[in-house]
């Protein structure tokens, strides 16, 4: 039996600027469906991606269609300790605070890491 790969993805991008921040979260829903558990990494501005009020992101319409499936699935986001309270993160994610040292541990124990 094989297991399934752990897979990171690292959103570094500032979605009020490129829609690359996007298409992380997109690409990692995608991901999420399959067997392979999936954690999202919120780096910079990313937060952003999980404010109630996103008016300002880059593909923002694309970003409204997936954020409910991204609540229903659970996938865990986590940020940088002290990150959080510079944004207003939805609490209906599934969100965490963590060291920078055990960010890079997570991104280093993953068998796959996507960067955005």
């Amino acid at each position: 039996m094989v297991m399934p790969l752990h897979v990171v993805v690292v959103i570094r991008e500032d979605p009020l600027k490129t829609h690359r921040a996007v298409e992380g979260l997109r690409i990692a829903l995608g991901l999420s469906a399959g067997e392979s558990p999936v954690t999202v990494i919120l780096l910079n501005g990313a937060p952003a991606l999980l404010e109630p009020d996103r008016d300002d992101i880059v593909d923002g319409e694309i970003l409204e269609r997936h954020l409910p499936v991204l609540k229903e699935l659970q996938v865990p986001f986590v940020m940088v300790a002290g990150a959080s309270a510079g944004f207003s993160v939805d609490p209906q994610f599934k969100t965490r605070d963590e060291s920078p040292e055990n960010i890079g541990t997570l991104i280093r124990s993953a068998d796959r890491v996507l960067v955005f």
